[in-house]
């Protein structure tokens, strides 16, 4: 099982958003397809080292929208951003 939870990274897009204003993310699948997403850019780039180990793309997608690397975006943006 891969932690964190559906509903703990959804806490974490959500974070930054203004109070009243639709959230960013309202459902789990809205997680499932940006980390999908981001895994298979993993997967075509070939870089599935992560931290000097090796990981499962879906792995390092979970762990890099937990710690702020990339963000789900709304729908009217685009589906998934990298931070550089």
């Amino acid at each position: 099982m891969i932690h964190p939870s559906y509903f703990e990274l959804m806490d974490i897009v959500n974070e930054g958003t203004p109070e009243g204003e639709e959230p960013i993310v309202t459902s789990r699948y809205s997680i499932v397809l940006g980390t999908a997403k981001r895994a298979r850019q993993i997967i075509a780039a070939e870089c599935t080292s992560y931290n000097g180990e090796e990981r499962k793309p879906l792995s390092i997608a979970v762990e890099e929208l937990e710690s702020g690397h990339i963000h789900i975006l709304p729908a009217s943006e685009g589906a998934a951003e990298l931070n550089e």
